[in-house]
């Protein structure tokens, strides 16, 4: 249906819907419900072509995330598909795995006026690069961040969480905590690492065990355990950097013959499903996922309608999930 016809269904001009398809402020409150009433009995859908023509936006964000099989990033996009539906836009989602050549195809998006905006979850040692193809292009980063600069961020303070943690573990009679990271040119990673270290000498625990997986994966994860394992000294208990990691790692301890959480306590971080459904239920930190999504959003949202402002630095807080697996 066109907006010709809504107009003649609502008894109004088509000004009067245009007006209202593009949100502003100046429609009488009565008319303004006419045409809605309008387009859902009609089951209206305004054609974005026509809208990126008469707005120069396309109301599109692209999203780039390092791994969509993460639960913890998938979890993110639902969040920013919430808060972009409520607002009239629409989202592209790049699988980037942190490749800058695959990014840098989907940046192309950019040139072409294709989408508004830019949400991104990378590698905090991508962030140069992508600064440099991204320009001046409105862009709200996820999760790894900088401490300050011009990007706005949103995301949680990995550091004092993970100490939250590893802090909880000692608490619990474990003096032997062991860590299982992933790539350090993660930010988050480092930060989960400094956070694990700082515990161990607040705790006054000499003994440390540090094996990184080669990705944030099951199979990884377990792998990463069955090398703690192997060491003269084993751990009793583990702290991993995801629950995905996690898992893993209580498959490895548990098929090893040792049990969780009586010879070694196991933790993960992120919060997810997967938490819930592994036995026994899995110990976390449980970062706010999807409202990190929801405020990436608005903070592109805020950048697209002013472009001068300036960039905002969002803390959100995790918590610790207590469960029977520590």
């Amino acid at each position: 249906m066109s907006i010709q016809k809504i107009a003649r269904l609502a008894g109004v001009s088509v000004a009067t819907v245009s007006r209202v398809l593009n949100n502003s402020d100046t429609v009488k409150d009565a008319n303004r419900e006419k045409v809605l009433q309008a387009i859902k009995a009609s089951n209206y859908q305004p054609n974005l072509l026509a809208r990126q023509l008469r707005t120069a936006r396309s109301s599109m964000i692209l999203v780039m995330v390092s791994d969509i099989s993460n639960p913890f990033c998938a979890e993110v996009v639902k969040g920013i598909e919430e808060e972009a539906e409520k607002n009239g836009y629409r989202i592209l989602l790049c699988n980037s795995g942190s490749d800058i050549e695959r990014s840098r195809s989907s940046l192309q998006l950019l040139s072409g006026k294709m989408v508004d905006g830019i949400i991104t979850m990378d590698a905090f040692s991508k962030l140069p690069e992508l600064s440099h193809l991204i320009a001046d292009t409105p862009w709200v980063q996820c999760a790894e961040y900088a401490d300050a600069g011009d990007i706005s961020c949103v995301g949680i303070n990995d550091s004092e969480a993970s100490q939250q943690v590893v802090g909880y573990l000692a608490d619990q009679g474990r003096r032997r905590i062991a860590l299982i990271n992933h790539d350090l040119s993660y930010k988050y990673a480092r930060l989960r690492q400094q956070g694990y270290l700082s515990q161990l000498d607040e705790h006054n625990l000499d003994w440390q065990g540090i094996s990184y997986a080669s990705e944030l994966s099951f199979s990884a994860g377990r792998q990463a355990m069955m090398t703690l394992l192997a060491a003269d000294e084993i751990p009793d208990a583990v702290f991993a950097v995801s629950d995905t990691l996690a898992a893993g790692a209580m498959a490895a301890i548990q098929a090893s013959g040792y049990s969780v959480p009586g010879d070694i306590a196991v933790a993960g971080f992120d919060g997810t499903e997967l938490a819930e459904m592994i036995s026994p239920p899995l110990t976390t930190l449980a970062q706010p996922s999807r409202d990190i999504g929801r405020e990436a959003f608005r903070l592109i949202q805020q950048k697209i309608d002013q472009p001068d402002s300036a960039a905002q630095r969002v803390i959100l807080q995790g918590h610790l999930i207590k469960r029977a697996s520590a």
